[in-house]
């Protein structure tokens, strides 16, 4: 027999399961995995030293680039740390909606994982059910924002517009005749709220319809089972937060122990796993789909009933109205010192951080007193998950590395910031 020597094998930097561009160095004794060592930096964006150099109101957009598929809720944090040092609070609806875009942003990077990481290991069909519906929700990031990812819709202060009373429509085209595009429009007669709540509806079944294909699923259990196995006390250790922490039976959610915005009035439970290991996250995940779809209702429900402002009074941090601006000579000069100047925001330094879909993302900003911030940094919750790839691989079989990228739900923006 053929002696079997240790080898050392490349896994990326453009490996299609690694989401983003992850070099691993993997050294392997046969197929077992011996030591792997993540290299970052591919991606490198220098979002902290450019927010540096910009007035404080141009760096939301660049919070939506950092983990790109949980874009408002990078902003979110970002926009906190700025009201806490401006000492301003956003008016309640405006939280409202806050805390409902936060949720549908965490619906759809679940449904970004579940299919990423079912596509992963081989299971194809459910990555093309969760497309579908997060179709749906990138409409609605439209219909707010005017753009389907990249939304910069949060202000400090608030919101950058009320939500909209009409929805965009499909159109007839030679691709789609009158009937097919009449039935698609059938949900879009109302306005952005009637489309959440009609998505609500139906989500819950579409759930099911995951659950069906993987849940019980013998080979994805194979897969996942006792594959990267993190003990409660090691998972805390390593600083872990969001499903991979509660995937290993602890109960941690910054919505429910330090809550913001609508967090405390609303009703959900925080779903945690028994063994810590693969297939645990994934129980956790799916379950926080659900959750967040409950979540989403109560806030809709609540928003039918109360119209109002969805930006703060202080004009110091709030532009003037489109009509304002293009008929008053001083709105039009205030409108345009604001997005070129911005404004100043008093010394002192604030850390802020909401429970992202990854886990617990916060800023730290310092202030000096001028229009731009003196530093800021992000604490970024994949990059302790992916310091302890090497402890959740060790042992295990080259396929299983696999399995465990995609069950830390790792995106690069945001690690190699």
């Amino acid at each position: 027999m053929a002696e079997i020597r240790n080898f050392t094998l490349n896994f990326g930097p453009q490996h299609p399961a690694a989401h983003g561009v992850l070099r691993l160095v993997l050294e392997l004794e046969g197929e077992v995995i011996q030591k792997a060592d993540p290299h970052v930096g591919l991606l490198h964006r220098a979002t902290e030293k450019l927010a540096e150099s910009k007035p404080f109101n141009q760096s939301i957009g660049y919070m939506d680039r950092l983990d790109y598929v949980s874009m408002m809720c990078n902003e979110h944090a970002y926009v906190m740390a700025i009201e806490k040092l401006l000492g301003i609070t956003p008016p309640i609806r405006a939280q409202y909606i806050r805390t409902m875009f936060d949720e549908i942003t965490r619906i759809l990077n679940h449904l970004m994982w579940l299919g990423a990481h079912g596509l992963d290991i081989g299971a194809m069909t459910v990555f093309l059910y969760c497309f579908r519906e997060r179709e749906d929700l990138m409409d609605c990031y439209e219909a707010v924002s005017g753009t389907r990812m990249h939304a910069t819709y949060y202000r400090p202060g608030g919101v950058y517009r009320d939500l909209p009373e009409s929805m965009p429509k499909y159109q007839a085209s030679k691709w789609r005749t009158q009937q097919d595009v009449d039935k698609l429009n059938e949900r879009r007669s109302g306005s952005l709220l009637d489309f959440i709540q009609d998505f609500t509806d139906r989500f819950p079944a579409n759930v099911d319809e995951y659950e069906a294909l993987l849940t019980d699923n013998r080979i994805w259990k194979q897969r996942t089972v006792n594959i990267g196995v993190v003990t409660p006390e090691r998972a805390l250790q390593l600083g872990f937060t969001g499903p991979m922490l509660r995937g290993s039976g602890i109960a941690w959610d910054l919505r429910k122990k330090q809550p913001y915005e609508m967090y405390d009035r609303m009703d959900f439970d925080i779903p945690i796993g028994a063994n810590g290991d693969c297939y645990d996250r994934y129980l956790v995940r799916v379950a926080e789909m659900r959750e967040s779809n409950r979540i989403v209702r109560q806030c809709v429900e609540w928003l039918k009933k109360n119209p109002g402002p969805v930006m703060t009074s202080d004009h110091k941090v709030a532009a003037p109205s489109r009509e304002d601006m293009k008929g008053d000579m001083e709105s039009l000069i205030h409108h345009f010192k604001l997005f070129t100047e911005g404004y100043c925001v008093p010394e002192g330094e604030t850390y802020a951080a909401v429970e992202a879909p990854k886990g617990e993302f916060g800023i730290y900003l310092v202030s000096d007193g001028a229009n731009k911030p003196y530093r800021l940094k992000c604490r970024a919750p994949g990059f302790p998950h992916l310091a302890a790839l090497e402890e959740m691989v060790k042992g295990h079989l080259l396929a299983d590395v696999v399995a465990v990228i995609g069950t830390q739900d790792i995106v690069f923006g945001e690690i190699d910031r």
